[in-house]
């Protein structure tokens, strides 16, 4: 058997607005060691790749990496798009002595990731069958409003590098309507993250407090999507409900765009958290509720992804690839 210091590894993260996971793969993907940090602990994310990597045990340094960051990757610099850090990919690169270094958008790596589920990996949610060959959409609220895909080039898998995250949320009750015309009053564009997401969920509840007239409470999106705190408090089970239903919007505007006959995937850190309360939801509902294309749509497939670290996947995934 070969000894720690023998394995070749490969450095691998998932850079959101909050925290920093970082690991440590073989070359066949084999996960070898992770670690979770929080951004605000460092100033910059080489401070984090270099405690992450003090605390790596026997196993050797990496030459390779690949991270996914939760920003807009276009060119040498990045700027995150909801955390202060910002970096050169070239720099960070040469600091760390890497061979082989990448940066890719978070939602490109999740969907990287998406050939790579097992069964276990996710849960159906509605009806469908997904089309071999088609291709494939993601998407899912976490700091931010995660959305790509995967589009199909011979027997290889083409990801896609957008930010559809920040197209303008369309409403669909009159309800909705109310809430938006709020917010379009606090911001300058109302977008998808601004309510489908960890602080979207913060100005949605806010939204519909103002609609109704009654005073907002300080609330995180955690205390708002807590069974519990639902069934005291009506507007935050409301919240949560549209939210979801929300989602479902975007979700089907996505399969429609991509032609995405090979399913839609929701991944993030905030809906597998909802379980069937999420299942359960107007997604699927408002996911298949575009008039003449409900038939279409009837046939997608929806999954919530539940893998623990899909975008490590995608990483690992990229740098196989090369």
């Amino acid at each position: 058997m070969a000894s720690s210091t023998s394995i070749t590894t490969w450095l691998v993260g998932d850079i959101g607005g909050t925290n920093a996971r970082f690991g440590l793969v073989a070359p066949d993907g084999e996960l070898l060691h992770s670690r979770v940090l929080a951004d605000a602990d460092y100033p910059g994310i080489a401070d984090a790749i270099e405690a992450y990597l003090s605390d790596r045990g026997g196993l050797p340094r990496p030459r390779r990496g690949a991270i996914a960051i939760a920003s807009p990757v276009a060119g040498d610099e990045i700027r995150m798009t909801n955390h202060p850090w910002t970096f050169s990919i070239s720099a960070l690169g040469e600091r760390f002595k890497f061979k082989d270094f990448r940066v890719i958008n978070d939602f490109t790596a999740q969907a990287l990731a998406l050939p790579h589920l097992k069964d276990a990996d996710k849960i159906v949610i509605g009806r469908g069958t997904p089309e071999a060959g088609a291709p494939i959409g993601v998407l899912g609220p976490g700091t931010g409003l995660g959305v790509s895909g995967m589009v199909p080039f011979g027997k290889r898998w083409i990801p896609l590098n957008g930010e559809g995250g920040h197209a303008t949320m369309p409403p669909v009750s009159d309800r909705e309507s109310a809430a938006l015309a709020v917010l379009r009053g606090r911001f300058d564009h109302v977008s998808g993250e601004r309510v489908v997401s960890g602080q979207g969920l913060v100005n949605l509840y806010n939204a519909l407090c103002e609609v109704d007239g009654v005073p907002a409470k300080q609330y995180t999106a955690a205390q708002i999507t807590d069974a519990e705190t639902g069934k005291t408090e009506p507007l935050c089970e409301e919240t949560t409900q549209m939210f979801c239903a929300m989602l479902g919007t975007i979700a089907g505007n996505l399969a429609l765009t991509l032609g995405a006959r090979g399913g839609v995937y929701i991944g993030g850190g905030i809906i597998p958290r909802l379980g069937d309360r999420f299942a359960n939801s107007q997604f699927r509902e408002r996911f298949e509720a575009k008039g003449r294309f409900h038939e279409y749509l009837s046939g997608v497939p929806t999954y919530v992804v539940i893998h623990k670290l899909p975008a490590f996947l995608g990483c690992a995934a990229a740098l196989m690839e090369k």
